[in-house]
């Protein structure tokens, strides 16, 4: 049966704003200081406590955290930078604004996320710094990760936009490494509506960060101001800082209702026979290992089995699901295709578990406000759906 009334719509995502959280935004607004000031300090302050005392400074989003962080890594034009091409394009499009290149390797068919035998055989005397992208909160093996890092003398830029709370052997993701990017957009298990910060090494990078941040000035006495190397417009708001604060509080919470959803998820897809039907769920992590904060939960579908093909099975899908009041997102197609890397030499073949996956790959709803019988709805109506397209 189609969904009749909107308000029966499931999205993928749909972000909590409390009513005391909206309070405190109006006494922002009213206090006559609305942009960076007391309430970024506190959101810095609180984000480093969370981060083990590591220095933390916030961003306007989190594409800039990952910008700044390869400028304070001193990578520009020559440089090559090795990521995943399963991401938002934002991870590849930082490496060009800096003036460097973006070099694409194939992701863990298992893990999804960036193969590291691959990203070993891609380093070349060129190569500065590795990316990884944590996809969907899942972080790749860390102790590995570093390893590598550490033999080829190369600075990690984490991209852990989706991964606030997810854990390698106990500890955070932030609380240890070299720079670790997080992103508070609105989709985020956290959000400032828009918004990032960046875990650093040093006092010395903190204060770098916060020039470049604001357009590289440095200020001296009441009057003195200079710029030895040229920044952006970066800062965060205090009305995004005030939302910050407030979902920080509830992060403990949010943790655990998606890990309970995610059981409920593997429960259900048991249930409706999602794998017999050849739908690849996620893969389920040792915990003693890697805690993921179950940013999203996600099924690759087998578009080879499904009516479209390759090139529109997922649409017809999701298209399917809508009618029946269900919202599922794309995270993500693989970049390398995008026109404009294909420009740069990148073409169909060269990554293939990256192109299977990103053809298949579908976000399925995923929040905190969710009912458990929303869960059963998501996974029956998408086992019915790839049943009736099936070949």
């Amino acid at each position: 049966m189609t969904a009749s009334n909107p308000q029966d719509f499931l999205p993928f995502v749909r972000p909590q704003i409390d009513a005391a959280t909206i309070a405190e935004v109006g006494k922002v607004l009213a206090s006559g200081w609305i942009t960076s000031g007391p309430k970024v300090q506190a959101f810095e302050t609180r984000l480093s406590a969370l981060f083990g005392g590591r220095p933390v400074r916030t961003f306007s989003n989190g594409s800039a955290t990952m910008e700044i962080a390869l400028r304070i890594a001193d990578i520009g034009p020559g440089d090559e930078v090795i990521t995943t091409p399963i991401t938002w394009v934002a991870t590849a499009n930082v490496i060009l604004t800096v003036g460097a290149k973006p070099v694409f390797v194939d992701v863990d068919p298992r893990t999804r996320n960036i193969d590291l035998d691959a990203v070993e055989a891609a380093i070349t005397p060129r190569t500065r710094a590795i990316i990884p992208v944590y996809l969907s909160g899942l972080p790749v093996d860390m102790d590995r990760l570093y390893d590598i890092a550490r033999r080829h003398n190369l600075r990690v830029i984490e991209d852990a936009a989706q991964a606030i709370d997810s854990r390698w052997r106990g500890q955070r993701i932030g609380a240890f490494g070299d720079l670790v990017s997080f992103s508070f957009q609105a989709n985020k298990n956290i959000t400032t509506v828009e918004g990032g910060c960046l875990v650093m090494n040093t006092p010395e990078e903190a204060l770098r960060a916060e020039r470049l941040r604001l357009q590289g000035v440095i200020r001296t006495g009441m009057d003195g101001m200079d710029v030895e190397e040229p920044g952006g417009k970066f800062n965060l708001t205090d009305v995004n800082a005030a939302i910050g604060l407030a979902q920080l509080e509830t992060l403990d919470a949010i943790t655990a209702r998606r890990a309970r959803l995610a059981t409920l998820y593997f429960e259900s897809a048991a249930r409706h026979g999602l794998a017999d039907l050849g739908i690849e769920l996620p893969l389920a992590i040792d915990p003693t290992l890697a805690t993921t904060n179950w940013h999203m939960f996600q099924v690759v579908l087998p578009t080879d089995r499904l009516q479209g093909g390759p090139a529109q099975a997922r649409q017809l899908v999701m298209e399917a699901m809508r009618a029946q009041g269900i919202g599922a997102g794309v995270h993500y197609p693989p970049i390398h295709l995008f026109s404009y890397f294909r420009s740069l030499g990148w073409r169909e073949g060269m990554l293939p578990h990256a192109e299977r996956i990103g053809r298949g790959i579908l976000t399925l709803p995923m929040f905190p406000a969710m009912q458990d019988a929303d869960v059963e709805r998501v996974c029956a109506t998408l086992s019915e759906t790839c049943k009736r397209l099936s070949l």
